[in-house]
């Protein structure tokens, strides 16, 4: 792996800085990517996000960020992703400390702001280099879990669709199916239980089922299976009981009964 430094300022960083579903997030004029596949969702609570600012404002050191450069010219963010949209996301007036805003600052405390200088370890190396290097430099941080480690392994447009519909803060699984299941979106645990119950279904494990789909365009085949585990439960616990449902293997349960059920449960 080849690491070179660099000072590059907040305010080239936050230039054409974009969080979309469907472009995902971007920052330093595009070339950035500031969430790749192997990268968990953005799960910096309020007070681990304003610390980010307040050391920005105050002039402090920030730790070191590692990005990855790409064949394209551009890059990937290995490390500090979490810091990096904490600062785009107020320079965007999404949030305020205190009561103030982006907006609220002078001129001369948004320049500060803007001048400030993050240092970047810009890393070269194979993918396997790259997966290890991300191991490495987040051992003092918040752990992976399984599945983010999963995501990392078996990165690709098949995944990219299911974090849509599995991953996300009000995604669609969630809003289908929240009553019935226990976890967090976006620290992947909502679509490791549905990839549990699938890979349940085929008699395999989820690496299984993440391999054999990793180079699909889309994920019709989850969602759809999903969908009909969720309208089984639906039709035949007419009358639900929320509390005592809630987080029940309702795909293992599908998957051995659900095909040959016709009778209806109060």
């Amino acid at each position: 792996m080849k690491i070179e430094e660099r000072k590059i300022p907040v305010r080239k960083i936050f230039d054409g800085y974009i969080d979309s579903a469907e472009l995902g997030v971007k920052a330093y004029g595009g070339r950035l990517n500031v969430r790749p596949a192997y990268q968990r969702e953005f799960v910096y609570n309020p007070q681990q996000r304003d610390a980010v600012i307040n050391t920005v404002r105050h002039g402090f050191p920030l730790n070191v960020m590692y990005w990855v450069r790409n064949g394209d010219g551009g890059y990937e963010m290995l490390d500090g992703q979490q810091r990096t949209i904490s600062i785009c996301r107020y320079l965007n007036g999404e949030f305020s400390i205190n009561h103030q805003s982006i907006g609220n600052l002078t001129a001369e405390e948004r320049e500060t702001i803007l001048d400030y200088e993050l240092v970047i370890y810009i890393c070269e190396g194979t993918e396997r280099e790259k997966l290890d290097w991300f191991d490495v430099v987040n051992t003092a941080g918040e752990k992976l879990t399984t599945q983010e480690r999963r995501n990392a392994i078996y990165a690709g447009p098949w995944l990219n669709e299911a974090k849509k519909y599995f991953s996300k803060t009000g995604c669609p699984a969630v809003q289908r199916a929240e009553k019935y299941m226990n976890g967090s979106a976006i620290r992947q645990q909502i679509l490791e239980t549905v990839l549990g119950w699938i890979a349940d279904r085929d008699g395999g494990e989820i690496e299984d089922y993440m391999s054999a789909h990793q180079h699909d365009k889309g994920c019709e085949d989850l969602w759809s299976y999903f969908d009909a585990v969720v309208r089984w439960t639906e039709e035949t616990f007419i009358n639900a009981r929320v509390k005592l449902m809630k987080g029940l293997p309702w795909g293992v349960y599908y998957n051995r009964y659900g095909q040959r059920s016709t009778t209806r449960m109060r």
